[in-house]
C-alpha cells in the first residue's frame, strides 16, 4: 500500500460494493497512517461541477497530503469528464485522487484516461465464477488469521451462499470460533441449510421493529442450522451501525462513510433503519446486544429462547421515548 500512495492517481473499477468500499477504505487508512492530517474528500461525481475540480484538486496552501475519492464516476457530467481528463494527464504529487467507477461504457473515457496515466487500477468485479468465491473465501479466512480446506471451502459457499458481505461475516466468525484451522465439520456445525436464511436476515427485520417477521426468520434459521452466535453478531452489528450513523447526524452517505469508516451501502441502510429509534432507545438496545452476546456463549440456559427475546426487546427499545 505504501508504494500506490507514492501514485497519485488510482481507479478503483467494479460494482462489488464489499470490495470497492475496502479498496477505498485502504486508500484512506494508509494515507492517514502516514499522515494523521491528511485532508480526505468523498463525494458523488455526479454533482461535481468543473469549478470543483479547481478547488478539490489544487495542493493545499498549507501543505499536507490529501485524498479525494469520487464516487460513482460513471455519472460525471461530460464537462468534469473533459476537466478530469486534463488533470490527470498531469497530477499533482500533493493530491490522491481515487475515482470509482463500476464499469460499462457511461464515462469509459475517463476510465481509459486514467488507464492512459499510469493509474494503480483495482479490480472489483463482481465475483461470478466459482473458482474467483472459493479464492475470496480463503483469502479471507487468512485475513482473519485462519486457515481453510477445500472441502470446507465447497460447504461453507453451499451453506452461506454467494453475497461477499456474509460470506466475510461467516469466515471471520468460523476463524473466532475454531481457533482458525476450519474443516468441514467446522463449516457444517455452524451454518445448515437454505444460503438465504442468515443472521443478516433477522437483523434487518429486527431493527425496525418487525418482530413476526425477525421471529419467523429467526425459528427458520434455527431449524436449518445457523448457528446462535452467528444470529447475535447480525443483531449486534445492526445495532452498533444504526447508533455510529444516528450520532453523526444527517448528511451525505458518501461523505460519512469516510468519516465513519464504514461503507456508503451501509451507511445508507442504517440511515433508513435508524427511522423511530431515539438516542434513549439505541442505548437500551446497545445493551440488549451486549448481553445477548453473553448469553448465547454460555450464560442463557436456552439460548434459542435469549435470541427471541432479545428481538422483542429492541423492538421495545425502538418504541420507548423515554
Amino acid at each position: 500500500m505504501a508504494d500506490s500512495l507514492d501514485a497519485p492517481l488510482r481507479l478503483v473499477l467494479g460494482d462489488e460494493e464489499l470490495l470497492v468500499s475496502r479498496a477505498v477504505a485502504e486508500v484512506v487508512t494508509a494515507a492517514r497512517d502516514a499522515d494523521p492530517e491528511t485532508d480526505v474528500r468523498e463525494l458523488p461525481a455526479g454533482e461535481l461541477t468543473a469549478g470543483d475540480l479547481y478547488d478539490l484538486l489544487s495542493p493545499s496552501l498549507f501543505g499536507g497530503r490529501r485524498v479525494v475519492v469520487l464516487r460513482g464516476a460513471h455519472e460525471t457530467k461530460t464537462d468534469v469528464v473533459d476537466a478530469l481528463r486534463t488533470y490527470v494527464a498531469d497530477p499533482t504529487d500533493e493530491v490522491l485522487l481515487v475515482v470509482v467507477h463500476p464499469g460499462g461504457a457511461r464515462a469509459k473515457a475517463l476510465v481509459d484516461a486514467m488507464r492512459k496515466a499510469g493509474a494503480v487500477v483495482v479490480e472489483c468485479a463482481k465475483l461470478t465464477r466459482a473458482e474467483e468465491r472459493q479464492a475470496f473465501v480463503r483469502a479471507e479466512v487468512a485475513r482473519a488469521g485462519g486457515s481453510i480446506n477445500s472441502s470446507a471451502v465447497a460447504v461453507l459457499l453451499d451453506a452461506v451462499g454467494n453475497d461477499l458481505r456474509e460470506l466475510a461475516t461467516a469466515c471471520s466468525q468460523l476463524v473466532a470460533d475454531t481457533g482458525g484451522r476450519i474443516d468441514a465439520d467446522a463449516v457444517t456445525r455452524y451454518h445448515r441449510g437454505r444460503a438465504e436464511v442468515t443472521g443478516f436476515a433477522v437483523a434487518d427485520r429486527a431493527v425496525v421493529g418487525d418482530v413476526p417477521g425477525a421471529l419467523e426468520a429467526l425459528r427458520w434459521a434455527l431449524a436449518v442450522g445457523v448457528a446462535h452466535v452467528l444470529v447475535a453478531d447480525a443483531l449486534a452489528d445492526g445495532v452498533r451501525s444504526i447508533a455510529r450513523v444516528s450520532s453523526a447526524g444527517r448528511g451525505n452517505p458518501y461523505a460519512m462513510a469516510s468519516a465513519l469508516g464504514m461503507p456508503p451501502w451501509k451507511v445508507k441502510r442504517a440511515q433508513s433503519q435508524a427511522r423511530g429509534w431515539t438516542a434513549a432507545g439505541l442505548s437500551r438496545a446497545m445493551r440488549t446486544v451486549a448481553d445477548l452476546n453473553a448469553d448465547v456463549k454460555g450464560v442463557a440456559a436456552d439460548p434459542s429462547y435469549a435470541l427471541e427475546a432479545a428481538i422483542r426487546d429492541l423492538a421495545a427499545a425502538r418504541a420507548s421515548s423515554d
